[in-house]
C-alpha cells in the first residue's frame, strides 16, 4: 500500500498578484515569454514553501501554469474553439451564467502535444516531497464543452466525443508515467451531473440514455486509471460539484452514482466533496471497495470562514463507521482557484484552511 497523507489538498491555490500582473502584461505584449516563465517559476516556489510550512501532504504547483483546471489540455489538443460555453453557476438561491472559462469543442479532437510536461519537470526538480499532477477526465467535456451548433457538425451527439477524448488522455497518461511521475489526480467535477435533475433533463431532451453515457465515461476513465496503475503510478480521483469563484455548477448526491462510479473506476483513493449538505450523507461510501482510501473534503474553499476543528474531527469519526479510519484522510473539498481569479478568500484565509486541515489530521490520527 502506498504512503498516504492524512492531510492533503486538491491542488489549485490562489494566484499571487505578481503572477496575475505578469500574465496580463504578457497578454498585452509588455512582458516576453522568458519574463513570464520566470515569474511563474518563482510563484510556484512560493506555493511549494507555503505547503511545506503548513505540513499539508502531496505537493502541487498550485496550477499556476493554467488559467483553469482544464486549460493545459484545451490549449494543446486540437479541436477546441475559441468560444466558451455558457454555464449556469449557483450560489445559494442565486444562479448566473458565465462564459469566462473552458472552451467549446469545435473540431475533431486529436492529441497535438504534451500538456503537463512543464508542470511535471518543474515539480520533479523542486518539490520538497511527493508531488502530483492533475489531469481532467472525459465527463467534464461531455457535460460542459459540447454545444449542438459549435460541436454538432463534428460530433452529432455529446456521447460521440468519449472515444477521442479517452485517446487524448491515454496518451498524456502514458507520457506522465514515462516522465517518472508517481502520483496523478484525475479531476471529475461533472460525475455529479448524472445525479443532477437539470442535467438529466437536458440529456433526455437530446435523446441520450444517461445511464449508458455514464457507463461509457466510467469505462473511458477506468482505462486511463488502469494504464497509470499498471505503470506504478498512484491514482486519485476528485469529485466535486464545480468550483468557480465561490459558486458551484452541479447539485445532487453521491447515492445515485456511487455504486457505478466507486465500483467501476479502480483508483487508489477518492477525494470527495463533503463540506456542505449538498453532498448528502456518508452512506454512499459503502460502495467504495475495501482497501481504497477516501479523502473527506470537509474544509470549504468557497469562503474564508474557518470551520471548527472539533466538528470536523467528529465528522471523520462519523465516516469511519462506514470506511475504516485507517483508510480515511481529510482535506478541502476542492481547489482554492479552479480558474485563475480564484475563490473569494485571501491568501491568509487559504493558509488558515491548510493549517486547519493539518490540525484535524493530527487530532484524529496523530500525524499528517
Amino acid at each position: 500500500m502506498h504512503s498516504f497523507a492524512r492531510a492533503t489538498h486538491v491542488g489549485s491555490l490562489l494566484r499571487p498578484p505578481r503572477l496575475l500582473k505578469a500574465r496580463a502584461d504578457h497578454a498585452a505584449g509588455r512582458l516576453d515569454d522568458a519574463g513570464l516563465r520566470r515569474v511563474e517559476q518563482e510563484s510556484i516556489l512560493v506555493a511549494l514553501s507555503a505547503q511545506q510550512d503548513s505540513g499539508i501532504g502531496v505537493y502541487t504547483d498550485g496550477e499556476y501554469l493554467r488559467t483553469d483546471f482544464m486549460s493545459r489540455l484545451t490549449e494543446h489538443v486540437d479541436g477546441f474553439a475559441a468560444q466558451a460555453p455558457s454555464l449556469e453557476w449557483r450560489s445559494g438561491d442565486h444562479a448566473e451564467e458565465d462564459s469566462d472559462i473552458l472552451r467549446l469543442i469545435g473540431g475533431k479532437l486529436a492529441y497535438r502535444e504534451r500538456f503537463t510536461d512543464r508542470e511535471a519537470a518543474f515539480l520533479a526538480a523542486h518539490a520538497p516531497g511527493p508531488f502530483k499532477i492533475a489531469i481532467p477526465e472525459v465527463t467534464n467535456f461531455v457535460v460542459a464543452n459540447w454545444d449542438p451548433r459549435v460541436s454538432g457538425p463534428h460530433y452529432p451527439s455529446r456521447a460521440d466525443i468519449v472515444d477521442d477524448l479517452a485517446a487524448v488522455l491515454l496518451q498524456e497518461a502514458a507520457a506522465l508515467a514515462e516522465d517518472g511521475v508517481r502520483q496523478v489526480q484525475i479531476d471529475a467535477p461533472c460525475f455529479i451531473a448524472f445525479a443532477n435533475p437539470r442535467i438529466l433533463g437536458l440529456l433526455e431532451s437530446e435523446g441520450i440514455d444517461a445511464r449508458d453515457l455514464l457507463r461509457r465515461c466510467i469505462e473511458a476513465d477506468a482505462a486511463v486509471v488502469r494504464l497509470l496503475r499498471d505503470r506504478g503510478v498512484v491514482v486519485g480521483m476528485h469529485i466535486c460539484r464545480g468550483n468557480y469563484r465561490g459558486q458551484w455548477f452541479n447539485e445532487g448526491f453521491y447515492d445515485d452514482i456511487a455504486a457505478d462510479v466507486f465500483g467501476g473506476i479502480p483508483v487508489d483513493h477518492w477525494l470527495l466533496e463533503y463540506d456542505t449538505e449538498r453532498a448528502g450523507t456518508f452512506e454512499p461510501l459503502q460502495h467504495v471497495p475495501d482497501g481504497v482510501r477516501v479523502v473527506l473534503g470537509l474544509v470549504t474553499t468557497k469562503t474564508g470562514e474557518l470551520e471548527d476543528a472539533d466538528e470536523l474531527a467528529r465528522r471523520v469519526d462519523e465516516a469511519a463507521r462506514i470506511v475504516p479510519l485507517a483508510d480515511l484522510a481529510v482535506g478541502p473539498q476542492c481547489g482554492f482557484a479552479s480558474e485563475v481569479r480564484g475563490n473569494p478568500l485571501t491568501w491568509d484565509d487559504q493558509r488558515r484552511k491548510l493549517d486547519l486541515t493539518v490540525t484535524v489530521a493530527q487530532r484524529v490520527w496523530g500525524r499528517v
